[in-house]
This record gives C-alpha cells, structure tokens and sequence, in this order.
C-alpha cells in the first residue's frame, strides 16, 4: 500500500513519492527558546517523531532535522542582568531536550541553532534583493523586508489573498511599502543587548523570524526537500513566509506539508501567552512517560486534543493491557519461541499507519492482537500466543514504546517496587503453608488495594499493576 499523507497545500491526501526513496528528507520547526516547554509542545514534536518512524520502517534511512530558535524578540525579552539572552536559551533548549527524551522522542539528525546560521541566513537575504523580492528599509534602520506584492504566489499555503491579510507586526512599519511585508533581517537598537546583533551589508542587527527556518533547512537538507512539518498555529504567518521567501529565491523547498494539530484547554489553544498551559516536566513528574506518550499519540495527529486527568487514567488502562499481555507471554512460553528473524507487523496496522498516520486504528489493531494473545494462552496454544507476542512487540517498537525488560518501569523506583511487592508474596506463601488463611487473605488485599494484581500458576506467583 502507498503511504497518503495530508498536504496542507494541497489541502487534501496525496501519495507520498519522495525525492530519493533512499534518504527521506524532513524539516521541522522547533521551539523557541524564550521559556520551558508546555504538554502542548511535547505532543508536537510527538507527532513527527511517529512519522519519522514510520518513514523509517518503510524507506530505511530518514534525515530529520529540528531547529532550535535561539535569537528571537521573546528570547531577548525574557532575558535579565543575572542571565543573558544567550544563557537562557541554553537552559531552556535543555528543558525542551529533557521533556522530548523524556517520553522516548528520537532525538534528530541535526539539530541546528539559529545563531550558527547567520552567514546562510544572509545570503539568502542577499538573493532575494537582486531578484526584486526584497528591499532595505529607506530610512536607514537597517531593517530589510520581503516585498509580498512582488510575489504573485504569496498566500498560497493558506490560500489567502495579500488584500485580506492582517498587516504583519514584526519590524517597524515605518520603512515598509506594504504593511504586509515581513522582516528578514531586524536593524539593531538601542534598548536590545548589544550582544545579540551581527554585522551584515544592511548594517548591524539580527534575524527575522521567518529567514531562519529557510536558511537552515537549505544548509541541512539542500534546496527542495521532502516533508516540512510543524504546528497548525504556524502555518501562517511562519509557514507561508518559509515557503514565499524561499520560492521566490529559486529554491524547490517543501514537496509536503504536514502540520499536527493542538493541545486544547477547555476548547482554547494551549499557550504561553494565554496562561493556560500545563509544563511538561510537571506531567513527566506525576505520570509515567509511557502513559504519557501513548495519551498524546492515542488522537490523530491533525485532531486537537483536549487533555484532562482521564485522559491520562484512560492511557494508564490501556497500556496497562499491553504489558499485562506481554509479560505474561513472557513468563507463560518457552524460550524456544524466540524468532530469529524480524517480524513483520500486520497488514492491518501497516494500512493504517499508511492512511495518513493512522495512529488510532494502529493502536486498534495493537489491541485487537492483545485480545487474540492472551485468548491463545488462556487455550494453550503457544504457537499463535508466540504469534501474537511478536506482532505486538514489533508495532511497539514501531510505535516507539518499549516494554520488553521495563514494563513496570525503570531505574531504582522499579527495583524497588518489586522488592516489596516480591517480599509480600513471599510472606502470604508463607501464610498458606502454615494454613494461616486470615493473615494470607490481609497481604492479598492489600496488595489489591495497592492496584496490583497478583497471578497464582503452577510456576509460581506473577505480578502485575492493574489496567
């Protein structure tokens, strides 16, 4: 089957044919540095993660890269006296690498810093002045701006005429010919660090916003590239201006565009600036990591999603039941079902993850397999249990959730878990050897009322958390 992705351009399904079915090429926005990251980024940067798998499972090699906006007006103006500009970005591109790794993101092929790129940034710039598609401010600012009117083809990515867009507020309007042209290079001044600008023919100042992404993935990527991702919030004004700026200097840029859509509170945008925002180092703090990427992933990628705390509970059960299954074909068949070979996943699950990333009917099928294991085991038959396991494990992988060796979790909260968990069997054996059946039925609900599950077999007593 052939992979079908939403183009947001072409705004409707369109079969995936790469530019070299050897190396797929993919860019995606990254965050900007200016403060932590929120659930809302996390479940972004999930998304592609997921496609980037998925796009490994079926081509082999994928050339992923996420920027890091590390200059930006909200970087500057979070910064203070005690930590600069460039210091904040730092720790905060920190936090964003410890919740992405955090809930098993991969992390990308490169990883570029806007600041590294400035040479690539303005020669771009340079290119669209001798094409006629931008100009320096007039009044000396050293502003430069992209002239929107000189490109017949600005607004196609939203499909929005020049007439009926909002003027665009991210330079002085004072220099520009239409209030719809955007910066692509910002003239220093005099109440920003003096640090934060670089030298450049217009004069001294720093980058728009816009201009990065365009220099970046030209330099990683090369001019015409596969898949540019990023959040619905910016396909305009950030995406149209990427793809504007970058055409209209002769580059290929982006064959697909593909765009996740939000976390929502209430029906509203989860954002910084709105305050309705949940950081993702508090929900890694209070839930398990697979909990929580298997609560992002459980909803189509381009649907919002409306998080509240059963989500999570829901999440929490459903995994549950995938490692109550994998576990106990772990323990119940003979290490002789070991497969040297690597399973294939099945046919369902590969038809949807094929329709446009299907994740939920993926995780269906995921489950729907669970359902036949464990039915093989309960009649004994190890042939289609081991079936079962395999398939299963290998859409996990795939999906990036491994349970294999961790599925009560990892580290020393696990071992010691365990330790106490084994210790209460091994008194309540205890007590009904000695027939003392009060004191065997007390540790029994007590490990109940713990949400664990305990399972009698002639091999012994197994556990497992309850979902």
């Amino acid at each position: 089957m052939t992979l079908r992705l939403y183009d947001t351009r072409a705004q409707q399904l369109r079969d995936f044919v790469p530019l070299d079915p050897e190396n797929i090429t993919m860019y995606v926005c990254g965050p900007t540095v200016q403060s932590g990251p929120h659930i809302g980024h996390v479940r972004a940067a999930l998304s592609f993660d997921l496609l980037r798998r998925w796009l490994a499972h079926r081509y082999g090699r994928v050339t992923f890269v996420r920027n890091v906006t590390d200059i930006d007006d909200k970087v500057l103006a979070n910064a203070t006296d005690a930590e600069p500009w460039w210091a904040l970005a730092y720790r905060m591109e920190q936090e964003f690498t410890a919740a992405y790794a955090g809930v098993g993101i991969l992390a990308p092929t490169y990883e570029p810093r806007a600041t590294a790129s400035i040479p690539q940034m303005q020669e771009l710039i340079e290119t669209l002045i001798e094409r006629g598609h931008a100009y320096p401010a007039p009044d000396g600012s050293g502003d430069v701006y992209f002239d929107v009117r000189s490109w017949s083809r600005y607004g196609e990515l939203t499909n929005q005429s020049v007439d009926a867009m909002e003027a665009a507020e991210d330079a002085d309007p004072r220099g520009k010919r239409n209030p719809q042209d955007f910066a692509l290079w910002k003239g220093a001044k005099a109440d920003e660090q003096a640090d934060a600008t670089w030298q450049s023919p217009w004069g001294a100042g720093r980058p728009g916003w816009h201009i990065e992404c365009s220099a970046m993935s030209k330099r990683y990527l090369g001019p015409e590239f596969d898949i540019h991702g990023g959040g619905l919030d910016l396909r305009f004004p950030h995406h149209e201006n990427e793809l504007a700026q970058s055409t209209a200097a002769g580059d290929g840029f982006a064959n697909y565009w593909v765009h996740n859509g939000l976390v929502t509170v209430g029906g509203q945008k989860m954002s910084k600036s709105l305050g309705n925002f949940t950081l993702a180092r508090d929900v890694l703090a209070g839930h398990d990591p697979l909990v929580i990427r298997y609560a992002l992933a459980a909803a189509h990628y381009r649907s919002s999603l409306d998080l509240t705390e059963s989500s999570w509970a829901e999440a929490e059960a459903a995994l549950g039941r995938i490692r109550t299954f994998v576990e106990r074909a772990e323990r119940t068949l003979p290490k002789t079902f070991g497969w040297a070979e690597p399973t294939p996943v099945p046919e369902a699950f590969g038809a949807a993850m094929d329709d446009d990333l299907g994740i939920p009917q993926a995780l269906g099928v995921v489950h729907e397999t669970v359902r036949t294991g464990n039915a093989a085991l309960d009649a004994g038959d190890t042939d289609a249990a081991a079936t079962a396991r395999h398939e299963v494990l290998a859409m996990l992988d795939v999906l990036g959730f491994d349970l294999v060796g961790g599925a009560r979790g990892d580290g020393a909260t696990a071992s010691a878990l365990d330790a106490l968990v084994q210790t209460m069997i091994t008194q309540r054996a205890q007590a009904r050897a000695d027939k003392d059946w009060a004191a065997a039925d007390r540790i029994r609900d007590a490990i109940a009322a713990a949400g664990i599950t305990l399972e009698d077999s002639p091999a012994g007593t197994h556990w497992s958390i309850d979902g």
